[in-house]
């Protein structure tokens, strides 16, 4: 593998933090999984100083763990990490939601219902879906223009990302969640701000439920 090149003014550390970001997300690095800084290093032609500041960064978003004296790992979700996530998510959505329901320009009300059509158009591929589900979410906070609570809802859907479960790998997960979409549009286009939070809750309540690992069988009960 060539040296990566060398990206002026962006520092060669965030390059390196973008390539090992989208292996993390690509699965190539896998959660729970052991970074080989060494075999990182030989693999991109690069010192351990820029990989070390990329974990760092990478850290710093909660997409790396540092242990004491035994490097770096990709960090690994817990249930509880998951439904927490979540939950922060459903708060600080839906009170956007709200937000741009009584704001948003027609324009931008408008802007949203283009994004929402690649949903529909994209409900067949779950990647592309994945991608456009991601821009229409992103957009509204955007419109809604809360910069503190666009970083933190950044932060968080980059950690979602190493959920095993991601609530749009169930099967059915994909037409239901487009369902409470239009359901959404529908409430942002009429201007129903009460509405439009408590649909975008719902989404996210029924997203974890999505995502939580099926629960073992009961083992049957002797006699």
């Amino acid at each position: 593998m060539t040296a990566l090149p060398s990206l002026a003014p962006r520092a060669l550390y965030e390059e390196v933090a973008e390539r090992l970001r989208q292996q993390i997300f690509g699965r190539e690095l896998e959660p729970g999984s052991w970074i080989d800084e060494l075999k990182l290093c030989a693999e991109l032609g690069i010192s351990r100083t820029p990989l070390r500041e990329a974990l760092k960064v990478l850290a710093a978003e909660g997409l790396v763990t540092m242990k004491v004296r035994r490097g770096a790992y990709v960090t690994e979700m817990s249930e509880r990490d998951v439904r927490e996530a979540y939950q922060l998510l459903a708060l600080l959505e839906s009170d956007a939601a709200a937000q741009v329901a009584s704001r948003a320009s027609e324009a931008q009300l408008q802007e949203l219902a283009r994004l929402h059509e690649a949903l529909e158009r994209e409900v067949g591929q779950h990647d592309a879906f994945f991608a456009a589900n991601e821009q229409f979410h992103m957009r509204l906070l955007e419109i809604e223009g809360n910069r503190w609570r666009q970083q933190m809802i950044t932060d968080l859907r980059r950690v979602m990302k190493l959920n095993r479960h991601h609530s749009l790998f169930k099967q059915g997960r994909l037409q239901e969640s487009l369902q409470e979409h239009r359901a959404l549009l529908a409430a942002l286009l009429r201007r129903d701000a009460a509405a439009s939070a408590a649909l975008l809750r719902e989404h996210f309540e029924n997203g974890l439920a999505a995502a939580m690992p099926p629960e073992p069988a009961a083992a049957p009960s002797a006699g």
